[in-house]
């Protein structure tokens, strides 16, 4: 998972775009980046890390102008060198840069393409340079000389769509012309975008989610659709298109139980009001099939699940406290690489309230279970504070697939649901019980039982049916093999790193 940003501004978009990133920095830890244009010359800062320590004063006042692209990345494909760090650049046609959220599922075939037909050469492991190159010889099919417009661009997205699958939201820019954005025909990945009012005139920001827009003072006009791109041109005007032949509104459901920050809107959908609801069906079903009375205190395991675990605790009519208290410099667990710094930072990122445990039948609230080494420390965690018996309850339903669509759970070994049954989930984590939120009553929440624009949500990593169609078990057991754990230890301490950049200042 990643964040994006593009803007194109009345005045300098530096800090514009690096104030978006802190926004967005839960949507990726490993690397940040920030591309900015001034009078048709490109300048580049990225490096991996946190957004705040990537940047310091002097890289701002390296990065004039008045649009630029950005992101945060962490790695779902390729190695975490900083090499990979986005956005990227090429520079035919026009000189491109390009930052992209999601995963290619063809990105092998179409790398083969590029190099044997389209003769384009690809120096990183990530699909991100493969969408950008894609991009890139589209717009060259769609010119016959220097000169090109919005039509030609639109084109070439179009062209884009015929040939990439999976999931993805991107933001490019081209030196002379603004700044482009587009996402898959599914929408798979959130991008939203906004407009803001200034003494020099309008300024105009996509970005992954909404935050970052209201976060700046931009007015939110809009997601944007599946198959369809914008463009914010140079000069301030606003350019849309619909470039998919068909599209459908499929947003990853996982946005909502985990990435999205609750203060964003996705497709029209409040995602705190969504994990609300979810809490409240959750604790239907602990009714259904558990005894309320069993229950002396819930607690939520910080931050995500707050939320749900508030509004289940309500429904319940039982007491609501917090237990754990969250190291805020230790970053997201679930999106660290490597099984290892996992365990290890559990223990540094909480530290249970004893009093809130000692002799009590403990609800521990989180909004999901994927690796389950978390739950599985946290439950121990209560134990070892005193909790008389500690129950488990997860606003998702069991995690048992690989997602492909750039969410770094692609390994279906390393995911403690897979070929497990819901009480040997239980009994691996060591917990006295074990409520899974149910599948249909999570899409009832997420979608406001039918009350949204969005035709189906991509559940995939819960029941195995992937929206794009095209995903076979000869591409699950070859993703697993390049991205466990493992293989991307092997792949980081192994890769040799050649860092090509522009103005690219470390």
């Amino acid at each position: 998972m990643c964040g994006v940003v593009g803007m194109v501004g009345s005045g300098p978009v530096n800090q514009s775009l690096y104030d978006a990133l802190l926004v967005l920095q839960h949507r990726g830890q490993d690397a940040a980046g920030i591309m900015t244009c001034d009078h048709g010359r490109l300048h580049l800062r990225k490096d991996n890390g946190l957004a705040r320590d990537v940047f310091d004063n002097q890289h701002m006042i390296n990065l004039p102008g008045r649009m630029g692209v950005a992101h945060v990345r962490y790695p779902t494909a390729g190695c975490s060198s900083s090499a990979e760090a986005q956005p990227f650049y090429v520079n035919s046609p026009y000189g491109i840069c390009l930052a992209h959220n999601g995963n290619l599922t063809n990105a092998d075939d179409l790398k083969r393409d590029l190099f044997r037909e389209d003769r384009r050469h690809i120096n990183t492991d990530s699909d991100s340079e493969i969408l950008l190159n894609v991009f890139a010889h589209e717009l060259t099919a769609q010119t016959q000389n220097l000169s090109f417009d919005e039509n030609d661009v639109f084109r070439a997205v179009s062209g884009v769509h015929q040939r990439c699958r999976g999931g993805y939201a991107a933001v490019a820019m081209i030196p002379g012309f603004g700044v482009i954005a587009f996402r898959d025909p599914n929408g798979i990945r959130p991008l939203v975008f906004g407009v803001r009012d200034t003494e020099n005139g309008p300024e105009m920001m996509v970005a992954s989610e909404s935050v970052a827009l209201d976060t700046l003072d931009f007015d939110r006009v809009r997601d944007v659709d599946p198959g369809e791109a914008i463009i914010f041109t140079e000069d301030g005007q606003l350019h849309t298109r619909q470039c998919a032949e068909t599209w459908q509104r499929s947003p990853c459901i996982f946005e909502f139980v985990y990435f999205a920050r609750p203060d964003s809107i996705i497709d029209e959908i409040f995602v705190h009001k969504a994990r609300l609801r979810m809490g409240r069906k959750l604790a239907k079903k602990i009714q259904r099939v558990m005894s309320k009375g069993k229950i002396d205190v819930v607690i939520p395991i910080p931050d995500t699940s707050r939320t749900s675990a508030m509004s289940l605790a309500h429904e319940l009519d039982v007491r609501y406290t917090e237990g754990f208290i969250k190291n805020r410099y230790i970053g997201r667990t679930f999106i660290m690489p490597g099984q290892t710094v996992r365990k290890k930072s559990v223990r540094q990122k909480l530290n249970p309230i004893d009093v809130e445990f000692k002799g009590k039948n403990v609800l521990l609230v989180d909004d999901s279970i994927v690796r389950g080494t978390t739950s599985r420390q946290i439950v121990q965690m209560a134990r070892d504070a005193g909790a008389n018996k500690v129950y488990f309850a997860s606003a998702a339903p069991p995690v048992r697939y690989p997602n492909v669509y750039g969410i770094d759970m692609p390994a279906a070994s390393e995911l403690v649901a897979h070929g497990r049954t819901e009480q040997e989930v239980c009994d691996w984590i060591g917990a006295d019980g074990l409520i899974y939120q149910d599948l249909e009553d999570l899409i009832d929440a997420v979608g406001k039982k039918g009350k949204t624009q969005v035709q189906r949500f991509d559940t995939s990593v819960f029941d195995g049916q992937y929206v794009t169609g095209d995903i076979t078990d000869a591409y699950l057991e070859h993703l697993e093999a390049c991205r466990n754990d493992d293989a991307k230890t092997t792949r980081d301490e192994t890769k040799p790193v050649t860092v090509i950049g522009l103005h690219n200042d470390r």
